[in-house]
């Protein structure tokens, strides 16, 4: 099914009297990948916090699915997005236990057999019923990223999933971020600050400035060919502020 999942419209977002975000119009496409780029402070997990729910713009509107979000979200639509956090908070316990944890909230059958499933996608079967705590940060990373999945959400939100891990995990998780909306069609918003992550994965690009949209194309587009001289030099690495 095609068409838009979010549009957001005239959003601003202030924490106190700063200005974090002021979006005039983003629409995030339904069954793509789109990565949110830009520097430190430019806004992009304040965007990802809007788009999970957890927080509300201080003004203008979010649109999900072809429906105004405005204050309290209903439970049903919250569960139709889930968030890896760069740093995800782990349940004590086990790595099952944690898998698990969605599942049960929602009363759902079959848990055993959906959590092997995706334990085997990330690469985790064998750690099931080990301690997280015994975990390096890729394996706790993925036991993050396998908690979210096992649920299948319609919607994927990412913040910087691979910033702090090492380039075998790194790949490993671009791989089933990759598998993930290819096969089961899941829509994907990344936020990276690393402009070759966003070239291996994206089908579309968004950079964030000063917490505005300075650009937003499909990928080739993006990298190729920005008109935007902002965009361009941060795709050079420049530093852009």
């Amino acid at each position: 099914m095609n068409g838009t999942v979010y549009e957001l419209r005239d959003v601003v977002k202030l924490y106190g009297q700063r200005e974090v975000l002021h979006l005039d119009h983003l629409e995030i496409p339904r069954g793509e990948i789109t990565c949110i780029v830009g520097p430190n402070g430019a806004g992009k997990s304040s965007l990802l916090r809007l788009l999970n729910f957890l927080e509300s713009p201080t003004s203008g509107q979010i649109i999900f699915d072809g429906h105004p979000v405005n204050g309290q979200v209903p439970l049903a639509l919250k569960r139709r997005v889930t968030t890896v956090f760069q740093r995800p908070l782990l349940l004590s316990g086990s790595v099952y236990e944690n898998v698990a944890y969605g599942l049960k909230l929602r009363g759902e059958k079959g848990i055993e057999a959906r959590v092997r499933q995706v334990l085997e996608r990330v690469g985790l079967a064998e750690f099931a019923r080990a301690s997280v705590r015994t975990l390096s940060g890729g394996e706790a990373q993925r036991v993050a990223l396998a908690r979210a999945i096992v649920i299948e959400p319609e919607v994927l939100l990412l913040d910087e999933p691979t910033a702090n891990l090492d380039p075998y995990n790194g790949s490993l998780i671009e791989k089933i971020v990759a598998s993930l909306n290819r096969e089961q069609g899941t829509t994907i918003v990344m936020v990276t600050h690393n402009v070759f992550q966003a070239k291996r994965l994206a089908h579309r690009v968004a950079f964030l400035l000063g917490g505005r949209e300075i650009e937003i194309a499909p990928a080739e587009q993006f990298f190729t060919a920005p008109t935007d001289p902002r965009t361009a030099a941060f795709i050079r690495g420049e530093m852009v502020y």
